[in-house]
């Protein structure tokens, strides 16, 4: 992957947050971070 590839793909996952939260708000966004720091404990466990 370049660079310029990689920017798009961080500016559309950025401008879907910022999307998300303007629409609903940000209990899912909330949500979604505890629900991934939970699969990074599960992951570090069986590292």
């Amino acid at each position: 992957m370049n660079t310029p590839i990689a920017l798009v793909l961080g500016g559309l996952l950025v401008g879907g947050l910022i999307v998300d939260t303007v629409m609903f708000g940000n209990e899912h966004l909330i949500f979604l971070m505890k629900k991934f720091l939970d699969l990074l404990e599960w992951v570090a466990f069986w590292r």
